[in-house]
């Protein structure tokens, strides 16, 4: 007989359930009450209710939890300084979509070697929110394989599906049935139609396959996720963060009967892949919301403890602590003076 099936296949190798690992990190009562106060929070700032502006700030991606808690702590001190006007979300971003080849983040090589060690990613990151929320900071990360929320979504108060896999049902099914805001962003073309018919999907009952939380294959049926919204983040060379686009995304989400939330992106194309320029970006953003815009109600921008980026994998040395290793971010000084800096332009 033929070989028809598992021709490229290696090895395929059991994973923890998401049971056996939650039960291994467990979150204590007080702690998922703080993630079930920090998503209502969010949510109630996202449409409407709080008219503070949510800032979701941080590194474009966790490869050192040390350096990440150092940087968490900085960022908390900071919130407690303009919690009044601005919600500071810190990112917690483990896995990372790739145009090509490249790292794919804390989860799927926490060792940062290419050994895939997925167990000890999933229990890595799923520590490293505990740690987060133990701390008092909200976090934030954008979710990319459909099983990795059954491991660490009690422990998630916003996600994001990043701009390559908008468009796919099986993301927009998933987006259903979590149970915390999030956010579909345009194309990487610029398109927007594709986030806002997310939204619309995801907001519906769905039912598909997944797995429940002791790993078996399951029909998952839901009843909508009523908090989702678009994240405007430029495209194709094209931003989308200006009054004239944003005015555009409200005629837009209005035509298409959803409320007017508007998440916009400073990095990726509306910053042109400049990390430097993403402070103006987010000036220019919060002066259009001072001018009335009031449906901006969320910024995103990518900061780390220095800025910049470095090349991974190293061919020679160690890595530079504190500085990513996948988009380059603005770094801690000039993190704190662009949200300080806002937090008096919202005055």
């Amino acid at each position: 007989m033929s070989q028809v099936s598992d021709l490229n296949v290696l090895n395929t190798e059991p994973l923890p359930s998401p049971f056996a690992i939650r039960e291994e990190i467990p979150v204590s009562s007080e702690l998922s009450d703080r993630v079930f106060g920090y998503r209502k929070s969010i949510t109630d700032i996202l449409f409407g209710e709080d008219e503070r502006l949510i800032l979701i700030v941080g590194p474009c991606s966790i490869h050192d939890t040390g350096a990440g808690l150092e940087y968490a702590k900085k960022l908390k001190e900071l919130a407690s300084r303009v919690e009044d006007r601005i919600y500071l979300v810190m990112r917690s971003y483990f896995e990372k979509p790739r145009t090509s080849i490249g790292w794919k983040g804390l989860i799927m090589d926490p060792m940062l070697d290419n050994s895939c060690n997925l167990p000890q990613g999933l229990k890595t990151a799923r520590k490293f929110l505990l740690d987060l929320i133990d701390l008092g900071l909200p976090t934030a990360t954008e979710l990319l394989d459909p099983i990795t929320p059954q491991f660490i979504a009690d422990l998630i108060c916003w996600s994001a599906v990043g701009a390559r896999t908008t468009e796919s049902q099986t993301h927009r099914q998933m987006a259903s049935g979590l149970s915390m805001p999030l956010g579909f962003k345009n194309t990487t073309s610029g398109d927007l139609q594709p986030a806002i018919n997310a939204v619309k999907a995801a907001s519906a009952p769905m039912t598909f396959m997944g797995i429940n939380y002791i790993g078996q294959a399951s029909a998952v049926s839901t009843k909508g996720n009523p908090h989702c919204h678009v994240i405007l983040r430029g495209g194709n060379g094209i931003t989308n963060y200006d009054e004239a686009s944003i005015r555009s995304t409200e005629e837009i989400l209005e035509k298409n009967g959803l409320m007017k939330s508007i998440t916009v992106d400073c990095s990726h194309a509306n910053s042109g892949k400049d990390h430097q320029l993403q402070p103006e970006v987010m000036k220019n953003v919060i002066q259009s919301r001072v001018n009335g815009l009031n449906s901006v109600r969320a910024i995103m921008l990518e900061s780390n403890l220095f800025e910049g980026n470095q090349k991974f994998p190293v061919v020679e040395g160690e890595l530079k602590y504190g500085t990513s290793i996948t988009d380059a971010c603005i770094g801690w000084e000039d993190t704190e003076a662009a949200v300080l800096a806002a937090y008096d332009q919202l005055g």
